[in-house]
C-alpha cells in the first residue's frame, strides 16, 4: 500500500511541477492587455518608432515599433498557450467526450485517461517537442527576425515549443502515475 500512495504522490508532484509555469504565464494577459492599448493609442497617433537605443537587446534589437509591439502580444499569446496546457491538463479542463466518460467508474476513467496518455499524449509530445528544437535551432542559426521591422530573436519565442511539451510530457507521466495508482489500489484521484 506504501507503494502505491507513493505511486500516486510521485505522480501528483509532477502534475503540479508541470502546471506551475501555466499559472504564472496565465498573468501574461496584463502585459498583453497593456500592449493593446499602447498599438491602439500609437495606431491612433499614427506614430511608428517608439524608442530608440544604442544597445542590441534581446527580442527588440535597437528599437521598439509600433509593428514589435503587435509581434509582441501575438508572442505573449504563443507563451500562454503553450504553457498553459500543461496547467489545462492538470486541472483536467481539457477537451474530452465528457458525456461517456462521466458515466465511467473512477478505475473506468483511470483506464480511459492511462491509455490516452500512453498512446497519444506522450507520443504526440515526443515527438512535436524533438522536432520543435531544429526549429528553435534553424531560427537561432539563421538569426531569423521579422520582415516588417518587428521584434528580432524569433528563437525566444520559438523556444517555448520545446519547453510547452516538455512540461506537457512531465505532466502526462504525472497522470499516468497517478492512474496506474487508481487501478492497483482502487481509489480515485484528486487533482488540485
Amino acid at each position: 500500500m506504501t507503494d502505491r500512495s507513493n505511486l500516486e504522490r510521485v505522480g501528483h508532484a509532477l502534475v503540479q511541477a508541470s502546471a506551475w509555469p501555466g499559472r504564472i504565464a496565465a498573468w501574461l494577459i496584463l502585459p498583453m492587455m497593456a500592449l493593446v492599448l499602447v498599438a491602439i493609442i500609437g495606431a491612433i497617433l499614427r506614430i511608428g518608432q517608439l524608442a530608440t537605443w544604442e544597445v542590441e537587446v534581446p527580442l527588440f534589437g535597437t528599437e521598439l515599433t509600433l509593428m514589435g509591439l503587435a509581434e509582441l502580444q501575438w508572442h505573449l499569446l504563443a507563451v500562454m498557450v503553450m504553457l498553459g496546457m500543461s496547467y489545462a491538463l492538470a486541472r483536467n479542463a481539457h477537451v474530452r467526450v465528457d458525456m461517456l466518460y462521466a458515466r465511467f467508474t473512477p478505475r473506468g476513467k483511470a483506464t480511459v485517461d492511462l491509455i490516452g496518455d500512453l498512446l497519444f499524449l506522450l507520443p504526440f509530445c515526443a515527438i512535436i517537442g524533438w522536432l520543435s528544437l531544429g526549429f528553435v535551432e534553424f531560427a537561432y542559426n539563421t538569426g531569423e527576425r521579422s520582415d516588417y521591422g518587428g521584434l528580432v530573436d524569433r528563437y525566444l519565442v520559438k523556444s517555448i515549443l520545446p519547453i510547452g511539451f516538455g512540461c506537457l510530457a512531465l505532466t502526462g507521466i504525472g497522470r499516468v502515475l497517478m492512474h496506474l495508482s487508481t487501478l492497483i489500489t482502487g481509489r480515485g484521484q484528486t487533482n488540485d
